[in-house]
C-alpha cells in the first residue's frame, strides 16, 4: 500500500508537518550576508598614517589659503571604520592639486562587497579628480563606502594642508 493512500489521513497529516518544519529549519539557515565584524580600531587618533614625500616644501606654519606647495607628495587620509569594513583614501597631491586618489582599504570581504565597490570606488575616484575635494556625490548602493571616502578623503586634504 501506498503511504500516501486517502484512507491514511494522520500518516499525511504527519508528513506534511516533518516536511514543513524541515523546510523552514533550511530557510532560517541561510545565512545571505556575513555581519560585519568588529575591526580593532588603529590607535592613530591623530594624523599619524599621513606620509608625505621627501620633497614637500616646508610651508606648514600658518600658510594663508592662496599659498600653494610645489612639487609632488602623497598623503594617506585616516581610516574610516563602515558598517561593513574600513574605508581609507590616499592622494596624490602635485603643485596644490589632487592628481590621484586611490582607496588603499575597503570592504572587500564578500562578494556582494566586492561587487558593490568594483564600481563605485571607481566613481568616487573621478568624482573626486573632478571636484578637487571632498565635496562630491554619493554613489547610489555604496552609501557606506561613499561616506567614509569621503571622511577619509577630507582628512587627507586636512593633512595636506587644503
Amino acid at each position: 500500500m501506498h503511504a500516501l493512500k486517502k484512507n491514511r489521513p494522520l500518516r499525511r497529516i504527519t508528513l506534511a508537518a516533518a516536511t514543513t518544519v524541515t523546510g523552514v529549519v533550511l530557510l532560517l539557515s541561510l545565512k545571505p550576508h556575513t555581519p560585519p565584524t568588529p575591526a580593532s580600531a588603529s590607535s592613530s587618533a591623530g594624523h599619524s598614517s599621513s606620509p608625505s614625500s621627501g620633497d614637500s616644501s616646508g610651508s606648514s606654519s600658518g600658510s594663508s589659503g592662496g599659498s600653494k606647495s610645489t612639487g609632488t607628495r602623497t598623503v594617506t587620509g585616516d581610516t574610516v571604520q563602515t558598517r561593513w569594513g574600513p574605508v581609507q583614501v590616499r592622494i596624490t597631491l602635485k603643485d596644490g592639486r589632487i592628481t590621484d586618489a586611490t582607496a588603499v582599504a575597503y570592504p572587500s570581504d564578500n562578494p556582494k562587497d566586492q561587487e558593490i565597490n568594483s564600481y563605485a570606488i571607481p566613481q568616487l575616484r573621478r568624482e573626486t579628480l573632478a571636484a578637487q575635494s571632498a565635496q562630491i556625490d554619493s554613489v547610489s548602493g555604496a552609501t557606506y563606502t561613499s561616506d567614509g571616502y569621503m571622511q577619509s578623503l577630507q582628512s587627507a586634504l586636512d593633512s595636506a594642508g587644503l
